[in-house]
């Protein structure tokens, strides 16, 4: 069973990869999606380093 799920995973990501590498529409589709959550991840990151500098200042302003 589990050696049937590894080889399925192995051959859709193989068959994703050519996909992808012979089809512009599905290139450009992933590029704009890592573009997306690249994007996403940033602002997340931005939002918690303002939240923890925040929190960073309450507590000096405490002591």
């Amino acid at each position: 069973m589990e050696k049937m799920f590894c080889l399925g995973l192995v051959f859709g990501a193989v068959g994703g990869a050519l996909l992808v590498a012979n089809s512009y529409k599905a290139r450009s589709l992933v590029k704009k999606s890592q573009a997306d959550v690249i994007e996403k991840v940033n602002e997340m990151m931005d939002e918690r380093l303002q939240a923890q500098g925040s929190q960073t200042s309450e507590k000096k302003q405490k002591n």
